[in-house]
């Protein structure tokens, strides 16, 4: 079992480790990556695992509605945290309620569970997405433009996979082939970004990431079990809403607070903090659930 997880772990590892050395000594600029991971990359992920006869959008239900309520209830939990202990409720609850559901969830289920995993990890990121990107957004500005969230390509061929899947159309194979080739460059990028901006990181608020390291995926946790004795989870579905209750804050937190303006250095050290604390979680929920 030791193996096997370690099996699991050391190829996301591995290559987060490659974006931090390579960025170490070439500062790469990422952003046209980043661009062209989220325009191209991502969408034809979604859409190629979306919209295959394979992917049956009913039987995802409960575990959609377990997932939003994992998010919401992580984010109330953090504030009364940050309430009681005088701490920004705009720095530190968004951290606590967005996880890596893309960097670290996608290769993780995959690696863990196999191909067979993906429909399931696509639904829940696609989930975390559009709440962080709607919900989120309003959390840090009032004014957030939700026009951005309509148009985000990711949204767009997650609508036009279920769409369809729904109306059972078949696509060209060659065009699914394309897409699936697309889509499989996604997770790798998603993976190396993050070591890239593990580079330059500011640890000085390391207390306030040591709290959400443990905050995160225990008030994760603790609701996910809630849900699984409610529509009594088995087998792949209860696999993966543990394993999505207890991933890390998403690096999109620190990018979202430097859009507003709120804190992105402190956002960045909670963030990092709970993705190298992940390094304890992950291993731990993985002997527990495989």
């Amino acid at each position: 079992m030791i193996y096997q997880i370690f099996g699991i772990i050391f190829p996301v590892v591995a290559i987060v480790l490659a974006g931090y050395f390579y960025a170490a000594k070439y500062q790469p600029n990422m952003d046209s990556a980043n661009s062209i991971n989220i325009s191209i990359f991502l969408p034809a992920l979604m859409f190629s695992v979306l919209s295959k006869e394979s992917f049956h959008l009913q039987i995802f239900q409960n575990l959609a509605i377990s997932a939003v309520l994992i998010i919401l209830g992580s984010g109330c939990i953090a504030w009364l945290v940050a309430k009681m202990l005088g701490i920004s409720i705009k720095t530190f609850v968004p951290p606590m309620m967005f996880s890596n559901t893309g960097n670290v969830g996608l290769p993780i289920a995959v690696l863990a569970f196999g191909e067979v995993a993906l429909g399931t990890a696509v639904v829940l990121f696609a989930i975390e997405m559009l709440l962080h990107f709607t919900l989120g957004a309003s959390l840090l500005s009032r004014r957030s433009n939700l026009s951005s969230v309509v148009k985000s390509p990711v949204l767009l061929a997650t609508l036009a996979g279920l769409l369809i899947n729904f109306i059972g159309f078949e696509l060209w194979i060659p065009a699914i082939k394309t897409l699936d080739l697309l889509g499989q460059a996604a997770i790798p990028l998603l993976l190396f970004t993050l070591g890239v901006r593990l580079v330059g990181v500011n640890f000085d608020e390391w207390k306030l990431g040591a709290l959400g390291a443990v905050l995160c995926p225990l008030s994760g946790i603790v609701i996910a079990l809630l849900m699984v004795s409610i529509f009594e989870f088995e087998g792949l579905h209860y696999q993966q809403l543990i394993l999505f209750s207890v991933l890390p804050p998403a690096v999109l937190n620190h990018m979202m607070a430097e859009k507003y303006k709120q804190q992105p250095k402190t956002v960045a050290s909670i963030v990092m903090m709970g993705n190298m604390g992940s390094l304890i979680v992950l291993p731990i929920t993985l002997f527990f659930i495989l």
